[in-house]
């Protein structure tokens, strides 16, 4: 089987196109019927989409972050391809994932800081099947709002997806998929 490979950019563009797609009839699930498909559609009519990057090798922080705190902030060069979308999203800056540290762990920080991104748990270190995290945001906005959606939820990824074997310092290499639960893997 031949694997296709696209670069980030390219991705990038594809999810840009797929949150701005407005509500077609074909993403109105297939089991609500009559009356209630017309109410389902006035419902999503506007679905709000949420959308999660991962960068692992993280961002150029000073032309990334605005140095304005608040609404009236001027975009950095990095923002700037978004102003004419200023007043529809928000930056926070500061954060951090205390999880994705070592907290006795040992070496680990790639597959540790990709398992607590969205679930804000530290992953079980091992290099075998029994992994265990926390359910990952994504997949918490899945199941409250993925009902209104053709597909609850969409995962792409520009690594491949290895499903066995050690990858970080003693993680299993399945551990950078997101979970739909503390021990059940989102494979993708």
């Amino acid at each position: 089987m031949s694997q296709m490979i696209m670069s980030r950019r390219t991705m990038l563009r594809g999810l840009g196109t797929a949150i701005a797609l407005p509500v077609l009839d074909s993403m109105i699930p297939t089991r609500l019927l009559g009356a209630e498909a017309k109410a389902a559609a006035k419902a999503v009519a506007a679905p709000r989409r949420v959308a999660w990057i991962y960068v692992p090798n993280g961002v150029d922080m000073q032309n990334w972050t605005p140095t304005e705190v608040g609404s009236a902030y001027k975009l950095t060069p990095i923002l700037n391809p978004l102003a004419e979308f200023k007043d529809r999203f928000s930056v926070i800056s500061g954060l951090a994932c205390r999880k994705a540290e070592p907290n006795g762990d040992g070496g680990g920080d790639h597959g540790r800081a990709s398992a607590s991104y969205l679930t804000g748990v530290q992953a079980r270190k091992t290099e075998g099947a029994n992994l265990k995290c926390g359910l990952s945001a994504d997949q918490a906005a899945a199941n409250k709002i993925g009902h209104l959606t053709r597909f609850p939820s969409l995962e792409l990824g520009v690594e491949e997806g290895k499903q066995t074997g050690r990858c970080d310092n003693g993680y299993s290499c399945p551990i950078i998929i997101r979970f739909r639960g503390a021990t059940t893997l989102l494979r993708w």
